[in-house]
């Protein structure tokens, strides 16, 4: 077992790398235990379906702005600094939902701070840890370590959303409020920020910017982009439309519409999102094996079109039972594209681009994915319940083609 190549990249990872390891958990456990009752939170406070969907987008608008920021300048400024920023960021956005439940004190803390509404990244950690990782282990190990880095947090979200669920459903058979039982939710995640902040203390020097390889242009950077800046900003957009189709049925939204549609409890939201992000880190750790016969980009492609037709049929479904079997069948390969993702962004720009192109795709993936969740709120409001699904589907498989078109003669260089 120790010769393959997943356990090799293992191996080689250094103490940095673990420690990345360890904030990840952290993290995901954190965005998984808010996003199973963070719309029930936000019902329970008063607030209309439509609020709640704008709220949200409040909050993806948010982070995508003040992680463009974190991201664009952490190569300069320090990496360790800026995710210590973040982890703060996070803190005072769960203790100000906490503590209030006014609409508009709400929407500042959701654009300031850092709130995970789909139980996925936000805020600018996910950009600079990406480009710190192909610094801990060897080269030739990439994917495999952006395939353990989202398994470790498939698995993290899988527990968080298991636990914020379990826990709001044994608060309340104690006899708190639901209102009461969410609070104690929301407090933790703030806790598990302060968490993170220690373990960014820990970071060794060795994680910071390494020089380029080659003389740097003389054109200036735009958002930390130099060399790389075309091909970066073309990806970008094609993520943009992805997100915009994924942030329409955010997990907080599909926790909801399953409470709506078949009154499931929040123990049971709990139990259906732990397994479903188990078997998404399953999918993201095959991603690595399957993208070393076939591609980076074809990966990306023919793993993601069958999830998505998996999506537009889950509204389908006429009872409980088999919507949760089509929603994990969809979470069972639905994640094989992002390691691979991650993986050929850094193999196609400069050491020093590194955390600006995933902060530039990443933050474009988060402000595409803010404009979605108003619209779904509408359509909730609407007892449009099924609308949000076909549509996320649809453009997802539109963007699937569109990248398949654009990129697939672009190898990164173990594939040249």
């Amino acid at each position: 077992m120790l010769h393959l190549p997943e356990i090799q990249a293992l191996q080689t990872l250094t103490p940095d790398g673990w420690l990345l390891f360890a904030t990840r958990t952290v993290r995901l456990f954190a965005y998984g235990f808010l996003s199973v009752v963070l719309a029930l939170y936000l019902a329970q406070v008063g607030l209309s379906n439509q609020e709640i969907g704008w709220l949200l987008t409040g909050t993806l608008a948010g982070d995508a702005i003040i992680s463009l920021g974190i991201a664009g300048i952490a190569d300069r400024v320090g990496r360790r600094r800026m995710l210590l920023v973040g982890a703060g960021l996070m803190v005072f956005a769960g203790l100000v939902f906490a503590l209030t439940g006014n609409l508009l004190l709400l929407t500042l803390a959701a654009i300031v701070g850092t709130i995970s509404p789909s139980g996925h990244e936000v805020g600018p950690f996910l950009s600079i840890e990406q480009a710190i990782l192909p610094q801990t282990a060897l080269a030739h190990h990439r994917t495999q370590i952006f395939a353990w880095y989202n398994l470790t947090g498939s698995f993290s979200t899988a527990l968080g959303a298991l636990a914020g669920g379990g826990l709001a459903q044994m608060l309340q058979y104690l006899g708190r409020s639901p209102l009461e039982s969410y609070r104690v939710v929301i407090i933790g995640y703030a806790l598990l920020g302060l968490v993170l902040a220690a373990l960014f203390t820990r970071l060794s020097p060795a994680t910071e910017v390494e020089s380029p390889l080659l003389p740097r242009p003389s054109a200036p950077p735009l958002f930390g982009l130099h060399r790389s800046r075309a091909i970066i900003f073309k990806l970008a957009a094609l993520f943009m439309l992805d997100a915009f189709a994924g942030g329409l049925v955010v997990q907080s939204l599909i926790a909801y519409w399953l409470h709506l549609r078949f009154g499931v409890e929040p123990g049971g939201l709990g139990g259906i999102f732990f397994g479903a992000n188990l078997l998404a880190g399953l999918s993201a750790l095959a991603a690595a094996r399957v993208a070393g016969k076939i591609g980076l980009v074809n990966t990306m492609v023919w793993t993601h079109i069958p999830s998505n037709i998996l999506l537009m049929l889950l509204p389908l479904m006429p009872n409980l039972p088999l919507a949760i079997a089509v929603l994990l069948a969809r979470f069972s390969i639905s994640q094989m594209d992002v390691p691979t993702r991650q993986s050929y962004i850094m193999a196609v720009v400069d050491p020093d681009e590194r955390s600006a192109a995933a902060g530039a795709t990443t933050i474009a993936r988060t402000a595409a994915v803010a404009a979605a969740p108003a619209l779904t709120g509408v359509l909730l409001g609407a007892s449009l319940l099924s609308l949000p699904f076909f549509l996320a589907g649809g453009l997802k498989i539109i963007y699937d083609l569109l990248l398949y078109r654009s990129f697939k003669a672009i190898k990164p260089p173990e594939e040249k």
